[in-house]
């Protein structure tokens, strides 16, 4: 009987989907929110999942954003009262295998449910088998040339790495490359992405549980050390990891054991670990965010990815290959002509690799006829990727007039270029705007503020190596 894991904060909804799919013979699980779906997805034995988009506390985007570190995670069919093309393809580039507008009807749903239990299955034999080609590094600039020889030369190693660079940059593809290149490259690859991980199940996250350490304990779980073990784990977005739980994870870096929560003793783990982090971690340290001890235990050896405007004559290359990916995925035959790719290498990209990607796939779909030109390109671009780098001085109102219209001019103008500078990703601007991202969704709901293509809602982004 095939389980599914119905997520909404709608209780009548839930009943409604509930009722239908019981009465099909599907084993219905429920959650109201984004943490009690991630809760239940990592106690395994989901074949499904209808998931939500805008919930309280975490919300769809940022369940998207946990199953995509997840191997063999259960195909996602996306309900939203919020329907749009934009939305459509973002939650499908995030990983969601469909998209449906609430309310669904129960034909659609259960024809869609259909499809992606069956691509669950062949997704499970694809893993079983041979292992699906890996993706590669890209760029020809000298910038990518000196990350590239340095990869090959810190691979091989056992030390560990710090990555940095912007969001969108490509930092997991350099985790990859890391672990693809080194003797570890039999053993498992596991991503935490630290943004995504509730504070209160972050201990239990990175090393695991025994039964009956806390509520919903049902049986012991290894944590992500011990699956990391024989291999690399990567730390993805390594300045969100709670303080409280810092200390731990230091003590695993120097000694090599980990404690599960409510264990009485210690397990040794043998793991390679690679960090990463859009943020400043001296800064951090400096305002007592995160441990010194800690951030001069994970800068072993410090790799920065350029971000895509220091590399413009890899956009070309870059966007040949989005293309290509997305005309195989689509059956379709797209090229671009030289003044669009001239277009392209012309813009900043404050959302780097993963902003590129995601437009190529966006005129991918769009885009009618067989040749991409740089009208196409101003057509779909929207407005962040024109941005430039940093933040612009800001010329929005007169020198004099009403103060209210002013400073709601001011307010716009400073979350725009917040959420430009992080891809889209609400969660991360909010952070670094100081506030609660609740209370920036409602901040860009009351001035209009549409969040920029392509970006996620929780810190990272999601979708393939490329933009990470």
């Amino acid at each position: 009987m095939p389980r599914i894991l119905l997520v909404d904060d709608e209780p009548n909804l839930r009943a409604t989907l509930g009722r239908t799919l019981r009465a099909e013979g599907y084993d219905v699980l429920e959650a109201r929110d984004g943490v009690e779906a991630i809760s239940r997805l990592r106690r395994g034995g989901v074949d499904a999942v209808l998931l939500d988009l805008a919930m309280p506390r975490i919300d769809g985007f940022g369940v998207l954003e946990h199953l995509a570190g997840e191997e063999g995670a259960p195909p996602v069919i996306v309900l939203t009262a919020h329907a749009s093309l934009d939305n459509a393809v973002r939650a499908v580039k995030a990983g969601a295998f469909d998209f449906l507008e609430k309310p669904p009807s129960a034909e659609a749903v259960l024809l869609r449910l259909a499809r992606a239990l069956e691509a669950g299955r062949a997704r499970a034999e694809r893993l079983a088998g041979p292992g699906a080609e890996e993706p590669v590094l890209l760029g020809e600039s000298p910038a990518m040339r000196e990350l590239v020889s340095a990869i090959e030369r810190v691979a091989p190693t056992d030390a560990r790495v710090l990555v940095l660079g912007e969001s969108g940059t490509g930092k997991e593809l350099v985790a990859r490359e890391l672990h693809r290149r080194s003797r570890r490259a039999a053993g498992p690859l596991v991503r935490v992405n630290c943004a995504a991980v509730p504070a209160d199940l972050f201990e239990a996250e990175l090393f695991g549980h025994v039964k009956g350490a806390f509520t919903g304990a049902v049986r012991d779980r290894r944590g992500r050390f011990e699956l990391a073990s024989g291999g690399t784990l990567f730390l993805d977005e390594i300045g969100e990891m709670p303080l409280p739980v810092q200390p731990k994870l230091l003590r695993a870096l120097e000694e090599g054991e980990i404690e599960r929560v409510g264990a009485e003793g210690s397990t040794r783990v043998d793991v390679r670990v690679v960090a990463a982090t859009n943020r400043d971690l001296a800064a951090l340290v400096a305002r007592g965010r995160f441990r010194e001890d800690l951030f001069y235990r994970l800068e072993g050896i410090v790799l920065r990815v350029p971000p895509l405007r220091e590399r413009r004559d890899d956009v070309p290359l870059l966007a040949r290959h989005f293309l290509a990916r997305a005309c195989r995925e689509m059956a379709r035959k797209l090229e671009f002509a030289a003044d669009a790719l001239e277009r392209l290498a012309a813009l900043d990209w404050p959302g780097n690799v993963r902003q590129l990607r995601n437009l190529v796939e966006r005129l991918a779909i769009l885009v009618p006829g067989e040749t991409i030109t740089a009208a196409d390109v101003d057509r779909h671009l929207g407005g962040a990727a024109a941005a430039p780098p940093g933040r612009a001085a800001f010329t929005g109102v007169p020198g004099h007039g009403p103060l209210a219209p002013a400073v709601a001019a001011f307010e716009r103008w400073f979350i725009e270029e917040t959420l430009a500078r992080h891809g889209g990703n609400v969660s991360a601007a909010a952070r670094e705007l100081g506030i609660e991202r609740t209370s920036l969704h409602r901040k860009m709901r009351v001035l209009g503020i549409e969040r920029p293509r392509g970006g996620g809602d929780t810190g990272g982004a999601a979708g393939p190596p490329e933009g990470s």
